[in-house]
């Protein structure tokens, strides 16, 4: 699959394959592609939890009021700022920063044959707070990535619309 096609193929999973066990060669290829990811002068302020247990995961969809598929998912991937990295130039950019890591996470994961859907974490008032006290987080926590083993195939939600861009 080449970059265009990932792009256009990528879905919100909220269906999954229960059991199914992703194993750890393509954890960590999921979690390097989300470390090549550009971020402000290179800080690259980004810390990663993977909810591997039943535990885990159960912890996190009682927090997360959109996350009940990680119950069926067969991991998550909590995606933390280190906004303490970031100084001068580079402050204050750790949404986008986090955000490409997001997205790298997202089309590696489909690549190697996943479904994955992005549950916002940042800036919500109860979820960061309820995400850092229950998984001892330190940094702040951005994203909940859920994915699996996809157990439905969505329609295409994309589109490129012209009236959106300006070319001067």
């Amino acid at each position: 699959m080449n970059t265009t096609e990932t792009i256009r193929k990528r879905r919100s999973i909220r269906k999954y394959k229960h059991g199914a066990i992703i194993p750890d060669d393509d954890i960590k290829t999921i979690l390097e592609a989300a470390m090549f990811a550009p971020s402000a002068c290179n800080t690259r302020p980004w810390e990663f939890i993977v909810l591997k247990s039943e535990q885990a995961k159960q912890t996190a969809v009682k927090i997360h009021p959109y996350a009940k598929h990680l119950n069926d998912a067969s991991i998550g991937i909590i995606v933390c700022a280190k906004t303490e990295l970031q100084s001068g130039i580079s402050e204050g950019f750790f949404p986008q920063d986090c955000g490409a890591a997001v997205q790298n996470i997202l089309l590696q994961s489909l690549e190697l044959g996943y479904g994955s859907c992005w549950c916002g974490i940042y800036p919500g008032e109860n979820c960061v707070p309820a995400f850092k006290k229950n998984f001892n987080i330190r940094c702040t926590p951005i994203a909940l990535v859920v994915i699996g083993i996809a157990d439905e195939t969505p329609a295409v939600r994309g589109f490129y619309d012209e009236n959106k861009v300006t070319v001067l």
